[in-house]
């Protein structure tokens, strides 16, 4: 009897270090490669937010990148474009497909398309992989439900667990299942032109710049400079990559063990490490706290003295607040699709404290604007500085002149993003009656 499998490419836009790949190509003797486009899928509560087109760029590439790979082993990668799963149901169907292979969500609204497709199609033999973090389930030693409260806890525990080399590219895949693509609304991924990118989406463009950093002296002096605003050098940035699965973890971190061994380690090779940490910690948050990461009151289940202003919201959104360091990062946000760690803490704080607005606005932007959007560290970072989340300290609340003065003291990245603005916070008062 033919066995045949599904693969669902959700954030494993890879063949490297891909394990969930590498067991379908294992166990199945027919595959079809498939991505669905979730944002034609029905609006929901919790459903993603419409791409800036710097972000839509950047996944567009990550993805055509995977089908030319994908070609090269005879495979193809298939995108499922209707406004709802019934048509993904038929070709299942159809196709008498008995197993299915995704990579574990932490998005709620994903989870719940793949609930979908579970209830609707009985007959599929789901396996679930972890493509997305250091360590599965089962290797964490404690179990999801005791997650430890803050990252420090967290990092203790599971810094002396051992990680498991990454996978080499996968050389073989089975054939793949031919479809009538325009009966099941199937479309093929086309090329995307990105020669005026700063960051080019796609496995082998994240690999080579993986490559160059840790060619470089780059890692040796990483935390003197992780706070800096602007310039290419100033952090490692793997993000975009390791958002979109064209990156893992895993490959970013033996790399970064293979510098230490060759040119010894330091406190900022370390903090490359104790950051992929963060991020892994708030993968295994958001796996927790489930629908909790989009909830105004967050996992403390206490509501911030915030609301919305949207002439405020707006004004931060465009970088036309009365503080320029904070205009200048939104600006800096809208034209590249990027901005510091840094960057991302201050215009947080500002939203939340000075502007005093629900900061899941503050969120939801970011997960339109960000190439690196990743659910889990966004949402759960913005929880963390509006005191709903994993911050033991509660709210955080940076103060904008200090920050101008140790990050732009000369006011040269204010001047660069034209950050200064003379309009008034306000226009209209409460009642939206004019100032």
């Amino acid at each position: 009897m033919t066995t045949r499998g599904i693969y669902f490419f959700s954030n494993d836009l890879r063949l490297h270090d891909n394990a969930l790949l590498t067991q379908a190509a294992d166990e199945v003797d027919e595959l079809i490669c498939l991505y669905i486009d979730d944002t034609l899928l029905p609006s929901t509560r919790y459903r993603p937010e419409p791409w800036s087109t710097k972000r839509q760029t950047f996944h567009e590439a990550s993805l055509a990148a995977l089908e030319s790979q994908l070609a090269n082993l005879g495979q193809m990668l298939w995108r499922y474009q209707a406004r709802s799963l019934q048509q993904l149901n038929a070709l299942i169907s159809h196709l008498e497909i008995n197993l299915a292979y995704v990579s574990k969500q932490v998005g709620w609204f994903e989870q719940q398309v793949l609930h979908q497709i579970a209830n609707n199609a009985p007959q599929l033999s789901w396996k679930i992989g972890n493509n997305h973090t250091l360590w599965r389930e089962e290797d964490l030693p404690f179990k999801l439900s005791d997650l430890p409260a803050s990252f420090t806890e967290f990092r203790k525990k599971v810094e002396p667990l051992a990680i498991k080399s990454p996978l080499i590219k996968l050389n073989n895949l089975p054939k793949p299942m031919h479809v009538q693509s325009d009966k099941f609304s199937l479309s093929r991924q086309n090329q995307v032109s990105q020669s005026n990118e700063l960051f080019i989406g796609g496995e082998q463009a994240g690999l080579t710049h993986l490559r160059q950093y840790f060619d470089s002296r780059a890692p040796s002096y990483y935390k003197t400079v992780r706070n800096e605003l602007d310039g290419w050098g100033n952090s490692t940035k793997f993000s975009p990559w390791l958002a979109n699965g064209c990156l893992s973890a895993k490959q970013i971190l033996t790399e970064l063990n293979n510098f230490e061994r060759h040119h010894g380690a330091n406190e900022s090779t370390y903090w490359i490490y104790f950051e992929l940490l963060w991020r892994e910690y708030f993968q295994w948050y958001g796996h927790r706290h489930q629908q909790q990461l989009f909830t105004f009151t967050g996992i403390k289940k206490q509501s911030p003295l915030t609301s919305l202003y949207p002439e405020r919201f707006a004004k931060w959104c465009q970088g036309q607040t009365p503080y320029p360091l904070v205009n200048a990062c939104m600006k800096q946000l809208n034209q590249t699709g990027y901005m510091s760690n840094r960057g991302r803490q201050i215009v947080a704080s500002c939203l939340v404290n000075e502007l005093q607005i629900d900061w899941r606005y503050g969120a939801r932007y970011f997960e339109q604007q960000l190439i690196d959007y990743d659910v889990a560290s966004n949402w759960g970072n913005w929880q963390y500085l509006a005191g709903v989340g994993a911050d033991p300290r509660g709210q955080r609340h940076f103060d904008l002149t200090k920050q101008t003065q140790l990050f732009d003291p000369k006011g040269k990245f204010i001047e660069k993003w034209q950050g200064q603005c003379d309009l008034p916070l306000d226009s209209v008062d409460g009642a939206d009656w004019p100032c």
